[in-house]
């Protein structure tokens, strides 16, 4: 029994992670599960590249992703369901955190989307194949 749900979503995607969120959302109410939705920020706090940013820049960030995060997932799911789910925003490496939010929420299932990979996928691999080989759970692919 499923007692947890990640969902993985990119901000930058827009609308194209609504289908990802959906199936989610359909994923958790099979066995009334808790629904998570995490979105990863890039982190320019520990390189040299940090200087050229004010220093409240990463709260900022934060905040304004959440609030996209909550319009995202309340468009795709509807209120009513949004109420119910955890909004997450990590920052790092998108792949590590999501990894990282799984189990610090004890996901028992991952769910992510995927795109047709080009030539630097090949090169420096995506997100949903190094979430799939590295995850401690099961995780539930979603293409376009």
């Amino acid at each position: 029994m499923i007692k947890s749900v990640l969902c993985a979503v990119d901000l930058s995607n827009g609308e194209h992670d609504a289908p990802v969120l959906q199936q989610a959302a359909r994923l958790a109410q099979l066995d009334d599960a808790q629904l998570d939705v995490v979105t990863v920020l890039p982190d320019f706090g520990e390189s040299w590249v940090s200087g050229f940013f004010q220093k409240d820049f990463h709260d900022k960030a934060v905040l304004e992703a959440r609030t996209h995060l909550e319009k995202m997932c309340e468009t795709a799911l509807g209120a009513e369901r949004n109420a119910k789910v955890r909004h997450l925003v990590a920052t790092g490496t998108a792949y590590q955190e999501i990894l990282h939010t799984a189990e610090e929420a004890k996901s028992d299932l991952i769910v992510i989307g995927s795109h047709r990979p080009d030539l630097r996928d090949y090169l420096l691999g995506p997100n949903a194949a190094r979430v799939v080989r590295h995850s401690n759970c099961s995780v539930y692919v979603v293409r376009p």
